[in-house]
């Protein structure tokens, strides 16, 4: 079929547009976290520990006789005023999915098939899923103070996507043409989309840690953050829905490539790592579920998991050549 211009320039151009508006909400979500009311009062929970250990007043009333809050006339027109810029950027994080998914509708309108048939597509699809497993996210624990950590891989990414994996809109190598382009791949999206989620998150704990470890480590930072606990569940759950969604999308490609190809499994590059991040994600719930391994070494193992998603995400494509090069820049 003939491809329509029109509609491949009309997403083109939402996808830009997307990249500014989530770059505004990396800047304003950024902003709460620095001086919103959140990270403050998680500031000052810590300093009340550091003060019982040290045998010191440990009562509400007793911080605010100390003078904390009074003292400072202007904190809470302060803290008000940053928890309304977090307030616009989620609403400018959700304006962003709006236009990011009217960009992949359009794509796929100008080139009548689903539209992941590249690394372009596939990239732009990966991270509207990972936002969208965002807003999940803050809409069940109150870490929208958080966004921006989560944005700044987003925007790196749609950035390396936008300008050094750029395709043309064009029809897909016969070899693309099939149903399993929908079932595999959209499955391989939405489990690669997800699982940045608890990479950032598995990040975060890390530096939650070393600060209750050592609370002079990251001081303007660490404390500002949530509880362990709380980045450690989000880590946990969004690897568990995102888990099964991979490994069909990995079953689903070896069916596909015995039909395609005669083989289940070539060792192809991009096989190779995507078998390796599966390997590693199955050992994180494999130890937590057996071993009760949680904290340090599980976010750890989720790092490497994470590290090896992104690995096979861009560098697989951009550097080496395998048997998905079909899909890659061109």
């Amino acid at each position: 079929m003939e491809i329509n211009e029109t509609l491949s320039q009309y997403s083109d151009l939402l996808y830009t547009t997307t990249v500014a508006i989530y770059v505004l909400a990396l800047l304003f979500t950024l902003f709460e976290q620095a001086f919103g009311a959140k990270g403050r009062l998680a500031a000052e929970r810590s300093r009340k520990r550091v003060l019982v250990g040290a045998g010191g007043p440990d009562s509400d009333d007793a911080g605010i006789e100390d003078g904390d809050v009074p003292a400072e006339p202007e904190a809470p027109r302060a803290v008000g005023r940053a928890e309304r810029i977090g307030r616009m950027g989620a609403a400018l994080l959700v304006l962003g999915a709006l236009l990011q998914l009217s960009a992949i509708v359009l794509r796929g309108l100008a080139v009548h098939r689903a539209p992941w048939g590249n690394m372009y597509e596939y990239g732009m699809a990966v991270t509207f899923i990972t936002v969208v497993a965002w807003l999940v996210v803050i809409k069940k624990f109150p870490v929208r103070h958080l966004t921006g950590f989560l944005l700044l891989p987003v925007v790196i990414l749609m950035f390396i996507n936008g300008t050094m994996l750029y395709t043309v809109a064009a029809p897909v190598v016969p070899a693309l043409q099939s149903y399993w382009l929908v079932i595999h791949v959209s499955a391989a999206i939405i489990g690669s989309g997800v699982f940045l989620v608890p990479g950032v998150a598995s990040v975060l704990y890390l530096f939650r840690t070393a600060h209750d470890r050592n609370p002079a480590k990251f001081a303007g930072f660490g404390p500002k953050l949530p509880a362990a606990d709380v980045l450690d569940r989000i880590a946990y759950r969004a690897t568990i829905v995102a888990f099964p969604i991979f490994t069909f999308g990995v079953l689903c490609g070896a069916v596909w490539a015995e039909a395609a190809w005669g083989r289940f499994w070539g060792w192809d590059p991009k096989e190779t790592v995507a078998f390796i991040a599966w390997v590693i994600y199955a050992a994180y719930l494999h130890s937590r579920a057996t071993a009760g391994w949680r904290g340090t070494r599980a976010a750890v193992i989720n790092i490497v998991g994470f590290a090896a998603t992104i690995f096979n995400l861009f560098f697989v494509n951009l550097v080496t050549v395998g048997l998905h090069s079909y899909a890659g820049v061109s």
